[in-house]
């Protein structure tokens, strides 16, 4: 269900990350937000600068200007405040965003601005976990392998001698390497997992039965639609379904990738679905 963004006042928090991968990009989305609102910038430099905006934005409307990573952060943020319910949030993609773009946010810059002005709020199930944890979009068991994400910028003028201290020494390591070549090992790639999967109490795969996947989305109505990909030796198995308000999934050592994320290692963890918990601002021809 999409409802009007009503405020015109915009607090607009352009991660840092944007500015580092594409700033002509952030550019364009703050002149055009600027054009069709009143709109607060704020330059986060970091995490808790990101998060202090965040918490002091007053009536303004929130709009972040980044990745998944911060539309995540973002959520996060909101949620363990307890502030989820009464926020509209708004995002313009730059950089990694498949998230985001899943969520009927659209790709282009200058779309996506459009859409923080003129768009309408959809409200949007999200999963908890017994961590306070959330998941937006998908969640993953085991995790899919992700990019390297990008490494912060640091500036060499930023009178932090500590980091210069680290660059030089980063440099030492990298001629000692090129000096002396070595074999590094392999990335292991996650094999075969024995889970206990439960949907609302009620056991789809125990630790007997191996799986190659786990996968669990948000689905309609309060409920989480979870596909299990038992493990096949030949003809490919077939998924087991269900859905249900709470999954539960427990057995050795696990990790699990949660929308941008990798979670984990865990023995047992439980996510909720909590119904129209947060709410996105998209374009109103998508309601």
């Amino acid at each position: 269900m999409a409802t009007s963004a009503t405020s015109d006042h915009l607090l607009v928090i352009i991660d840092p990350a944007a500015r580092q991968t594409d700033g002509e990009s952030v550019r364009i989305a703050k002149d055009v937000l600027s054009a069709g609102a009143a709109a607060k910038v704020c330059l986060p430099e970091g995490p808790e600068e990101f998060a202090r905006a965040l918490g002091r934005r007053g009536s303004r409307r929130p709009v972040v200007i980044g990745d998944d990573r911060a539309l995540v952060r973002a959520v996060t943020l909101l949620h363990r405040h307890r502030e989820l319910s009464g926020c509209a949030l708004s995002v313009v993609p730059v950089g990694e965003a498949a998230l985001a773009r899943s969520l009927g946010v659209p790709a282009g810059t200058v779309a996506a601005a459009r859409a923080v002005l003129d768009g309408a709020e959809r409200r949007l199930d999200l999963l908890v976990d017994d961590s306070d944890g959330v998941v937006l979009g998908a969640l993953g068991i085991p995790p899919t392998p992700v990019r390297a994400a990008a490494a912060e910028p640091v500036t060499a003028g930023s009178g932090r001698p500590w980091l210069r201290t680290t660059y030089r020494s980063y440099r030492s390591l990298v001629r000692t390497l090129a000096a002396r070549p070595t074999r590094l090992p392999a990335v292991p790639v996650p094999g075969p997992a024995r889970l206990r999967i439960e949907v609302d109490g009620e056991t789809v795969v125990d630790l007997d039965q191996p799986v190659a996947a786990v996968s669990v989305t948000p689905g309609a109505s309060g409920l989480a639609e979870v596909e299990v990909r038992p493990l096949s030796v030949g003809a490919e198995a077939t998924p087991l379904r269900a859905s249900g308000r709470t999954v539960t999934v427990t057995g050795a050592d696990f990790r699990y990738r949660a929308d941008a994320m990798v979670s984990g290692p865990v023995r047992r963890r439980t996510w909720r679905v909590v119904e129209g918990a947060w709410g996105l601002v998209v374009p109103s021809s998508g309601r």
